[in-house]
């Protein structure tokens, strides 16, 4: 259970950031670092079974933060679209029955031979109309995540927060939203406005983070490193987001070789150490 005396009230862990865990071996884990939520990968939850994880939380006195990850709807053809609808709206049933109203969404990147961005934004957006009404039904909101320019082509169309909330603007606050990802958006100029204008708007579901280590590794992905070990300037980011109204929990995500290698108890003293210094006092 949470020590609610420690800080860590707000404080997730990210199922990616101690990879080699199993899920059952995460719960347990969190539970001993004093950690009261979980952000879960669906990689995990299938290994262990969707109703058999919800139980595995819930019975450790954990809660879910979100559920990553639904997304890439970024195909043309009729049988992509047809998949991507089908994932989507089993990633919104396992949400709801983990307990989390958060499901993180990577949109998706340029498909086979396809060049053409415009495109394909709209066709996210397209299938967001289709898929907004099946998550709100559901009480799951789709977190729509504006990934780093250097992933649009394979990853993710949408690059900055604003255009985010551009996509979330024709829907239901209680159906699509967005996530600030410090990796992600920290070099964003604009950042700061559209931080508040999510918070106006009311669209703000989750907030991650971990920092943009240097030099950037061949695999992109694995440039998410701890807290404080690269260029993030986490003290202003996590002002913006308080300021901006957000009370959710924060969810350190980091996708790094040489983490994944370190003993992952030793992660976790690590993470919440760094998270007491660097984001805490700016919440």
């Amino acid at each position: 259970m949470t020590d609610h005396a420690s800080g860590l009230e707000r404080l997730s862990l990210n199922t990616k950031t101690t990879n080699s865990w199993t899920l059952a071996e995460a719960v347990d884990g969190a539970a001993r670092a004093g950690i009261p939520a979980l952000g879960l990968w669906r990689d995990r939850v299938h290994e262990a079974g969707v109703e058999k994880a919800a139980k595995l939380v819930r019975d450790a006195g954990l809660r879910v933060s979100s559920l990553c990850r639904g997304g890439f709807l970024t195909a043309s053809d009729p049988a992509g679209i047809a998949d991507a609808l089908a994932d989507n709206r089993r990633a919104i049933d396992e949400a709801a029955i983990l307990g989390t109203d958060a499901l993180v969404m990577v949109v998706g990147g340029l498909p086979e031979g396809d060049v053409d961005l415009a495109g394909a934004r709209g066709r996210v957006a397209e299938r967001l109309a289709e898929l907004a009404p099946y998550a709100q039904a559901a009480g799951v909101k789709l977190v729509l995540e504006a990934l780093h320019p250097m992933y649009v082509a394979d990853r993710a169309v949408i690059s900055t927060l604003g255009q985010a909330l551009d996509l979330a603007a024709p829907h239901p606050v209680d159906a699509v939203a967005v996530v600030v990802d410090t990796f992600h958006v920290f070099w964003d100029p604009d950042l700061a406005a559209q931080v508040d204008r999510a918070g106006a708007e009311g669209r703000m579901a989750a907030y991650q983070v971990c920092d943009f280590n240097l030099p950037i590794p061949a695999d992109a992905l694995l440039a998410r490193g701890m807290m404080g070990d690269g260029v993030i300037d986490f003290a202003s980011i996590t002002r913006m987001v308080a300021a901006a109204g957000y009370t959710g929990d924060v969810e350190v995500e980091i996708f790094n070789d040489a983490v994944w290698a370190a003993d992952p108890d030793e992660v976790l003293a690590t993470m919440t150490q760094r998270y007491r210094d660097l984001v805490l006092p700016h919440l």
